[in-house]
C-alpha cells in the first residue's frame, strides 16, 4: 500500500545528489572544452585569410592541381577560429 515517509525522503535525497553529480559533470565537460584542445598559437586570422585568398589564386591559375589545392585549404581552414554565436 502506501511506502512510509522515510523512502519517499530517500528517494528525494538520491534524485538531489543525482542532480548534483550531473551538473558537476557538465561543468567539468565544459570547462574542458572551453580550454585549447592542441598547445599550437592561435595564427593571425588576417593572415590565414590572406593565405587563403592566394591559395584560391594560384588554383585559379592553374598553378596547382586539385589534390594540392583541397589539402593546403584544409589546413587552412583547420588555422581559422570561428566565434561562438
Amino acid at each position: 500500500m502506501a511506502q512510509p515517509k522515510g523512502n519517499k525522503r530517500e528517494r528525494e535525497r538520491q534524485r538531489v545528489e543525482k542532480a548534483a553529480a550531473k551538473a558537476a559533470r557538465r561543468s567539468m565537460r565544459q570547462a574542458e572544452s572551453d580550454a585549447p584542445a592542441d598547445a599550437t598559437p592561435v595564427a593571425d586570422q588576417q593572415e590565414v585569410l590572406e593565405q587563403m585568398a592566394e591559395l584560391h589564386r594560384r588554383f585559379e591559375a592553374e598553378e596547382i592541381d586539385f589534390d594540392d589545392f583541397a589539402e593546403q585549404k584544409a589546413e587552412l581552414t583547420a588555422r581559422l577560429v570561428v566565434p561562438d554565436a
